[in-house]
């Protein structure tokens, strides 16, 4: 999925929207790719200093979601040009049509 419609997904997520994220984990020289899905949050943009002299008023912003995995537990994952993010079928659709 290319950049631009992972952002356009990305604008149009609400609190409760169920959601996948493929991403790239780097530690070293190694690289592989990890799936993560949860339920969303929040999503929010946060401003961060790098690790290298840079300009003082030079600001950099990175595009967040908060998600709570299946087990309860909280993440954050920080979306790149390498991130693929595919919104699921919501669980709350999942049960109100199982009801009716």
């Amino acid at each position: 999925m290319p950049y631009p419609q992972t952002l356009e997904v990305y604008n149009s997520l609400e609190p409760g929207d169920r959601v996948e994220v493929r991403h790239e984990v780097k530690v070293g020289f190694r690289t592989w790719m990890a799936t993560t899905v949860g339920t969303v949050v929040k999503r929010e943009r946060r401003r961060h200093s790098l690790h290298f002299n840079r300009n003082f008023d030079d600001k950099v912003y990175s595009d967040v979601i908060v998600l709570q995995r299946d087990g309860g537990d909280l993440t954050t994952v920080t979306l790149d040009e390498f991130s693929e993010l595919t919104k699921l079928e919501s669980s709350r659709a999942n049960s109100s049509n199982a009801q009716v």
